[in-house]
């Protein structure tokens, strides 16, 4: 295990337990209301990530409290079971002691657990707002830097402008209520993204554990199949934020790119939505993506609500 490290004075850090879910939300939704300019976080949102099966609060979360007050949150993530290792940083500007010990110790924690991975090298990312509370350029003098973008988009919805679309010639589509559906949406979307920056392999237990199965709605995922090449394509939404739909992935097999699966996965999502009562709808994406996904989206008539960036850092993992 990592050394104790001594925080500075007037400030103490400690693991998060379950019962911290009010505290973190409301700080959340004041970084959100700094960053985008409305809450954006339930603690509904927040227990469920904290009870992903993968994630030790005990080892992998930090609060940071200075005043009697709770400053900023950090928490990690191994989803790679090698050398990449994620991290969750949240924090109230104004205090760059306490910033700099957190990062110390999830620094050390990344180096720890790739460590134990068998790596020889951790490589870290850690998504950021681009106008973020965090100190950037403490993080740029620590080795940190933005690798990518993605902009999260938003297009209004109404029943009187949207409708499902019928399929086209040759293509149908089905909700994943069956498992061997299920499975093959998860089987799509792997296969889909597995050229994409950043991709991490998921099993199809670790992808139900991280969709949260068991408050997923199956209704709003769906297959297409496509005369002669069979299923193709598939598109992973949620109707579970109060800001209105999300789409969280659309992935098109390789050798079905071309045909319009996208822009008809993408309007099917729409008039669906609409027909739900939902009037907003949104997605994050990749800005360097190669297949064209933003322009797909813009094309759609998608905007920018706000962008966050990756940044990264490397360091090499004692023998």
């Amino acid at each position: 295990m990592i050394k104790p490290l001594t925080p500075p004075p007037g400030m103490n850090v400690r693991p998060v337990t379950l019962e911290d879910s009010d505290a973190v939300c409301t700080l959340l939704n004041d970084i959100d209301l700094l960053e985008i300019g409305r809450a954006n976080t339930t603690p509904t949102k927040v227990l469920a990530a904290w009870k992903h099966p993968e994630l030790d609060l005990e080892c992998d979360s930090w609060l940071l409290h200075g005043s009697g007050q709770l400053l900023a949150y950090g928490v990690l993530w191994d989803r790679s079971g090698h050398e990449r290792i994620d991290i969750g940083y949240y924090t109230l500007p104004g205090h760059p002691h306490g910033e700099t010990h957190l990062f110390d110790l999830m620094e050390a924690r990344a180096v720890e657990r790739a460590a134990l991975n068998g790596a020889t090298r951790v490589v870290m990312h850690m998504h950021l707002n681009i106008r973020p509370t965090a100190d950037t350029r403490a993080l740029r003098r620590r080795g940190w830097r933005p690798v990518r973008r993605y902009n999260v988009l938003t297009r209004p919805l109404s029943p009187a402008t949207e409708s499902v679309p019928s399929p086209p010639p040759g293509v149908s589509i089905r909700p994943c209520w069956a498992q061997e559906d299920r499975r093959r949406a998860h089987a799509l979307l792997q296969t889909s993204f597995a050229d994409h920056f950043d991709f991490q392999p998921r099993t199809y237990e670790q992808w139900l554990d991280d969709i949260g199965a068991d408050r997923t709605d199956w209704s709003l995922i769906w297959i297409t199949q496509v005369d002669g090449l069979g299923d193709a394509a598939a598109i992973l939404t949620h109707n579970n934020r109060d800001s209105g739909g999300w789409i969280s992935a659309l992935g098109v097999l390789r050798e079905a790119r071309g045909r319009g699966l996208g822009s008809y996965l993408l309007r099917h999502a729409f008039g669906h939505y609409a027909t739900l009562g939902r009037d907003r709808i949104g997605l994050g994406v990749d800005t360097d993506n190669g297949t064209g996904a933003l322009a797909l989206y813009e094309g759609h008539g998608m905007t920018l609500d706000f962008a966050v960036e990756t940044w990264e850092l490397t360091r090499p993992v004692p023998a």
